[in-house]
């Protein structure tokens, strides 16, 4: 085991040393790219454009490309003689927020969503950060055959905010139309982190989301004559105070779990007693037995609630659960360890740094639950200047965060430390 590991630190210095040199070489065209990517943002199921070009620059570093896997999905393959598949993801998608950052590039896009409104859009996730590092991974793959052995599969995955496109991805054919994956590695920019530095969580890092939607139904009439109604918001005022109890009072201490009533809307007018109330909930959680009784709860409680107002039969609340959901993520620990093991002698080992789980969402974790048990390993990629983190350290303050409007990494040394790290983690996974 001790040889096997000092031949992996050789390898992986060999080839970390090599790296840095190309990623240099590769820093002036990526920063023109995330620019150009920063200030065109699409939204999910709509990254056409965005498609397109990370297609183009995929051909351009030599790799077979695929185009419209699952929607606006992209493969693209590196074949190098017999040795391991693994899996580089990257998402393409924006978010509907108006950036206010006052960057030169930053995005002035406005286009209409699938509503008909018109929404501004931004790269407020760093899915332009996630390209850009891809990108230059494809590139430095492609340079360095002479260092690692294996199939390189590079897949640009569309709606990850809509938390489909890893499903559509799948549903395409993904694992059986190209190579099958032995491991799959993703990064995601940070925005509490310095940049040169990662952070890496194993096992749950991010977690199941749900979104939930109860009507709540009344009997309506005049605000002078409540004793002739059924009012709704009295009782959906009585469910959102009830549902507080399921976290703090149903689920086993340190069971981590989250219900966040996000949306309340019912009535029309101060003198009339409405028909209806609508509340929109997003739940969070861990454990599979977990979401399921989050969600089982929710339900018995709104029922009893409204059992508790008297209201007749056929005005029961509806709930109404989302196809729009996330599985957690779970980061396989021992490719956890092999990961943080390459990236010590690609960074150094104090700019590897540990992680606690969080409540977000990441389809990424869909690649692993197919039958083929895929190991996963998502790090995080730091952003900010190492003076920004220590100031907010200082003040106690914070950073504005992803989805922010205000979220802007600092390009150049976040682009050279996501293609190293990545770049030398999968030629890391392949070596000879």
């Amino acid at each position: 085991m001790k040889t096997f590991l000092a031949a992996l630190l050789v390898t992986s210095s060999l080839a970390a040393a090599d790296v840095e040199s190309l990623v240099k070489d590769e820093i002036p065209s990526l920063l023109t790219l995330y620019k150009e990517l920063h200030a065109n943002p699409e939204l999910s199921l709509h990254e056409a454009e965005t498609s397109v070009r990370v297609a183009k620059e995929l051909r351009d570093a030599g790799l077979e490309v695929t185009e419209k896997v699952g929607g606006n999905g992209v493969v693209g393959v590196l074949k190098n003689g017999e040795g391991p598949v693994i899996m580089v993801r990257t998402d393409l998608d924006a978010l509907p927020v108006k950036e206010l950052t006052g960057l030169p590039y930053a995005s002035k896009k406005l286009v209409k969503d699938e509503t008909g409104r018109e929404v501004n859009v931004m790269h407020a996730c760093g899915h332009d950060m996630h390209m850009t590092s891809f990108i230059g991974t494809a590139r430095v793959l492609a340079k360095t055959r002479d260092q690692w052995k294996g199939t390189a599969v590079m897949i640009g995955q569309p709606a990850e905010e809509r938390v489909l496109g890893a499903r559509l991805m799948l549903r395409a054919g993904l694992f059986s139309k190209f190579p099958k994956p032995d491991k799959a590695v993703a990064l995601h920019c940070s925005s509490d982190l310095a940049h040169g530095t990662v952070g890496i969580v194993e096992g749950y890092a991010l977690a199941n989301v749900d979104s939930v939607e109860i009507i709540v139904k009344g009997v309506g009439g005049h605000g002078s004559m409540p004793h002739l109604c059924k009012d709704p918001i009295v009782l959906a005022s009585q469910i959102v105070l009830a549902l507080q109890t399921i976290v703090s009072r149903e689920l086993r201490p340190g069971d981590p779990a989250v219900i966040t009533v996000g949306s309340i809307h019912g009535g029309t007018k101060s003198n009339i007693i409405s028909e209806e109330v609508k509340l929109q909930l997003t739940l969070r959680s861990y454990k599979t037995e977990t979401r399921k009784h989050l969600i089982e709860s929710i339900k018995r409680i709104a029922k009893a609630q409204a059992e508790s107002a008297n209201m007749p039969a056929d005005r029961m609340p509806e709930i109404l659960v989302s196809d729009d959901q996330s599985p957690a993520l779970y980061n396989t620990p021992a490719l956890c360890q092999e990961v943080r093991q390459i990236l010590h002698t690609t960074l150094g080992e104090k700019n590897v740094l540990p992680r606690e789980p969080v409540m977000g969402a990441e389809d990424f974790a869909e690649y692993g639950l197919t039958k083929e048990k895929v190991p996963l390993c998502m790090f995080w990629l730091g952003t900010q200047s190492p003076e920004a983190v220590a100031e907010v350290k200082t003040k106690g303050t914070a950073l504005p965060s992803l989805h922010s409007p205000f979220f802007k990494p600092v390009p150049e040394p976040t682009i050279e430390t996501g293609v190293k790290a990545m770049a030398t983690t999968v030629i890391g996974l392949m070596k000879k």
